[in-house]
């Protein structure tokens, strides 16, 4: 059965595509027909500093897009862990990239998923789409979209500065899906 309301933090360092990993969540659930929310924080100096944001993906009305107990942390470095792995909910979800963080030992009352998400992109010749790598192991370890939606909706998200991007990042998606089929 398909939750009805997921909210999620994504988290690290600025440069690190927390903001558009963001979108794309949001996008997705869009195009699955869901209701969402799109929140955005980041420190002074963008690349670098803290950046973080929060999706609420919903079957029904948003009434508040602050996300004060997320159901799920997408962690992309250890600061964001310190900061936020405390107020996920009991039984909620962290998907950490296990290329920046190697500690293991999380609270025992959420389920955790370690994904290489940096070296994953490395291996794939750009260091960038680590982010999106994330989205689709989120995707997969969450069950809320249908795999094929969103392989098709991202060429309607993607920057139009950024389009000569769209294969890669696909790749990428799929490659996190991939990887997180392998977690469960």
């Amino acid at each position: 059965m398909r939750k009805e309301t997921e909210e999620i933090i994504m988290a690290g360092f600025g440069g690190q595509g927390i903001l558009f990993l963001g979108k794309v969540l949001a996008e997705v659930g869009l195009a699955s027909g869901s209701k969402v929310s799109w929140i955005p924080s980041y420190g002074p100096e963008m690349r670098g500093g803290t950046a973080n944001c929060s999706v609420v993906i919903s079957q029904h009305e948003i009434a508040s897009p602050i996300v004060l107990e997320p159901d799920t942390l997408i962690a992309m470095n250890r600061p964001s862990v310190t900061r936020f792995e405390p107020k996920v909910k009991a039984g909620g979800t962290m998907i950490y990239n296990s290329s920046l963080i190697d500690v293991k030992d999380f609270r025992k009352d959420i389920r955790a998923f370690a994904v290489p998400a940096s070296q994953m992109a490395i291996e794939m010749g750009n260091d960038k789409v680590a982010n999106v790598i994330m989205a689709g192991a989120y995707a997969k370890l969450s069950g809320l979209f249908n795999y094929d939606q969103v392989i098709s909706a991202f060429p309607n998200f993607m920057p139009s500065s950024k389009k000569e991007l769209l294969d890669i990042n696909i790749n990428a998606f799929k490659k996190g899906y991939e990887y997180a089929a392998t977690l469960n």
